[in-house]
């Protein structure tokens, strides 16, 4: 279905994606400033006491409950500061095409996609609080910034990067680096539309960075300075050309960095 036909006033078009923006940016900056400081009381076991009862969960995979609830917590705040920076070219795109309403409508609208791709990757952080569990219970993640052990932080770089050499990986990337042609071969009007649309782009996404994301067992899942090189490499593969350095490149790297370790493991 086409796109809406555009329309407004130039003024009222930048109040409404401001407060888009400025709402995901408050989120965003809430969401790395929870993992900063809870990195360093994880680091610390010292600091105020949610986080503190957070830290000391994460260190008690016995409990699962406990255990489980805390990692949540962790694995959604880091969806949230990773990925928001990535949805925001396809939400400005969005927001372009998106003039069949008006006033705080069409904010909806933009604030339903948005939150339509932020959903999968939360129930993406789910899953991964859970794999957390399971390899911390089997004694598989050191403590402190909760990283795997050499031989097994090696099979996961390799695995993210053969996948980065994948067709599928491709495909779905290729849906990522151009949200225009995803939005006019996708549209559907209003915020029910929105959200569906911003869902199946977050569907694509989480296809195309699902492996990157657990390359965060081999640098810690604690790790603020892994959290943000993701987090930059993955907004990068959506801002820059589309060529053989966005995929083929990186994928080489981390099978050679993968494969280093393993050697080195041995």
């Amino acid at each position: 279905m086409a796109a809406p036909p555009e329309g407004g006033a130039a003024p009222a078009q930048a109040a409404y994606r401001f407060v888009v923006f400025a709402s995901l940016a408050v989120v965003a900056v809430a969401a790395w400033a929870f993992l900063v400081r809870g990195a360093a009381v994880m680091e610390q076991m010292h600091g105020g006491p949610l986080l503190l009862r957070l830290a000391t969960a994460m260190m008690a995979p016995g409990q699962a409950g406990p255990y489980l609830a805390a990692t949540a917590v962790m694995w959604s705040a880091m969806v949230l500061a990773m990925m928001i920076p990535a949805v925001t070219p396809a939400v400005q795109v969005f927001l372009k095409l998106d003039r069949g309403r008006a006033g705080a409508g069409r904010a909806a609208d933009g604030l339903a996609f948005a939150g339509g791709y932020l959903l999968v990757w939360l129930a993406f952080g789910v899953a991964g609080s859970v794999l957390q569990w399971g390899l911390h219970r089997a004694a598989l993640l050191g403590t402190g910034r909760l990283s795997l052990g050499p031989a097994a932080a090696g099979g996961v770089l390799v695995g993210a990067g053969l996948y980065q050499l994948s067709p599928l990986k491709e495909t779905c990337l290729r849906h990522c680096q151009s949200p225009l042609g995803f939005l006019l071969g996708h549209w559907r009007a209003g915020a029910a539309g929105a959200l569906r649309m911003g869902s199946l782009h977050g569907a694509y996404c989480l296809g195309c960075c699902w492996a990157l994301m657990l390359v965060m067992f081999a640098g810690g899942v604690m790790s603020v300075a892994t959290m943000a090189l993701l987090s930059a490499f993955i907004l990068a593969e959506r801002l820059l050309p589309p060529g053989a350095w966005s995929a083929w490149l990186p994928g080489w790297l981390l099978v050679a960095w993968g494969g280093a370790m393993l050697v080195g493991a041995r």
